[in-house]
Parts: C-alpha cells; sequence; structure tokens
C-alpha cells in the first residue's frame, strides 16, 4: 500500500513544487495540501495520513508550528510519521522536534526538498518509525564540539564520526559502507566502537542508533545551559 501524505507549507510555490516532486514516486499518496496550522489539523483529521511533511513555520504565529504539530501528534496519533522542513540548521530546533523521542520524526533542510531521494527516504524512514536528521545539522554539532572541551564525543575517531553523522541520517550499514567506501564489515566495527565508546552497549540496536544520534543534539544545549546558570560567563 503507498504511504499517504499531507503536505503543509504556506509558500504557494515551494508547496506546489513539492506536491509534484511528491506525486511523481508511485509509492507516496498525498491526499492533502495546506496552507496553515488549522489546515493542518483539519486534514490529519480528516485524511488520516501515514505521514505529515510540514514547513516548521506556517501561520497563524509563523515561529514553530510544524514542531508543534509533531508534538501533538505523539499523543493523539503516535502512530503517524512527520517530517519537518526548516531554512535553519540549529540543534535548537531538533533537539524541540526530538525533545520527546526520535521515533518518527524527521528533520530535513528546506535546501535539500529538491533531492527527491533524500525526500522519499525521510518518509519512508518516519512512517516506519525511523528517524532522520540533516547532515549539515550533524555537520554544525560536529564543529560545534570541536571548538568546546571534551565531551562524550572526544573519544570518537574522524572516521567514527563521519559512521555516526550517516547513522543520524537514517542510513543503514549497507549504505554507509557504499557513501563512505568502506565493507560492511568495517561499519558494523565502526558503529560498534561507537555505541561502546558512548555507553551505548546494552541498548537494543534500534535505540542505540537513535540515541547516538541524541547524545550529538543533547550536547548542544550545554554551551547555552552553562550561559544561563547562575554565576555563568
Amino acid at each position: 500500500m503507498p504511504i499517504r501524505v499531507v503536505l503543509a507549507d504556506d509558500s504557494f510555490i515551494v508547496r506546489e513544487g513539492m506536491r509534484e516532486l511528491l506525486q511523481s514516486v508511485e509509492e507516496l499518496d498525498l491526499v492533502a495540501t495546506c496552507n496553515d496550522l488549522d489546515s493542518l489539523r483539519s486534514a490529519i483529521d480528516r485524511e488520516h495520513p501515514d505521514v505529515v511533511v510540514t514547513d516548521i513555520r506556517m501561520p497563524p504565529t509563523n515561529t514553530d508550528e510544524g514542531i508543534r504539530v509533531a508534538e501533538g501528534l505523539r499523543s493523539t496519533a503516535p502512530s503517524i510519521g512527520v517530517v519537518v522542513l526548516s531554512q535553519y540548521a540549529d540543534a535548537e530546533y531538533a533537539l524541540a522536534l526530538l525533545d520527546k523521542g526520535a521515533a518518527g520524526r524527521a528533520y530535513l533542510l528546506k535546501e535539500r526538498v529538491s533531492d527527491l531521494a533524500q525526500l522519499v527516504n525521510a518518509v519512508r524512514e518516519v512512517a516506519r518509525g525511523g528517524s532522520v536528521i540533516d547532515a549539515k545539522v550533524i555537520e554544525n554539532l560536529i564543529a560545534e564540539r570541536s571548538r568546546n572541551k571534551r565531551t562524550a564525543l572526544a573519544d570518537l575517531t574522524l572516521r567514527e564520526r563521519e559512521v555516526l553523522a550517516a547513522v543520524a541520517e537514517g542510513k543503514n550499514n549497507a549504505a554507509i559502507a557504499q557513501s563512505l567506501h568502506l565493507t560492511d564489515g568495517a561499519v558494523e566495527k565502526h558503529i560498534s566502537s561507537i555505541f561502546s565508546k558512548l555507553g551505548l552497549g546494552e541498548e537494543l540496536a534500534v535505540h542505540r542508533r537513535v540515541k547516538a544520534t541524541l547524545i550529538y543534539l543533547a550536547e548542544e544545549r550545554e554551551p547555552e545551559r552553562r550561559q544561563r546558570a547562575p554565576g555563568g560567563p
């Protein structure tokens, strides 16, 4: 059965462009398009989609409507996956989206939308409960880590960081091996080492992959926490 998708974006040009892209994919069934928060909520209630693809900012407030929809669906319809599209490679937005868990959630930059394969992969992943985080967000986090004091990620080698970034994109081991020109066995060894260094040795494999990604995002908050703390710089 095709994946039923509801699309929301307040820009007519972006919405129409994405509508054409999504409708060109046989495994997807675009059942509604929306331009604001109220119409999105109505479409979700009416169509019961498998996945919602939504801009992060829409009327009426143009702040965080997409994230609020994703958060609300955790309690009202937890089986619905959500792909949030944003112009911002800011970890705070990704943290807000994943605050209550990563399952069935994706955070992609709008500049990637023209890459149909990446968009479809994100829809497919969240539909089956997976998680995808844009590679540029991960790259920014890696750069930020290098400018701060030693963290849980400090023991990772450069290759392990590349593998973890690929994990955070939602790639499976075979895709990671292909993109990094490694053997499947080498990828398995790198991931095992990453889990060990991050203290994730006793979790189920799927949970370890998600938690390894969240460690990147959780640590992004530390500099801000230190600044806000009493007596902080």
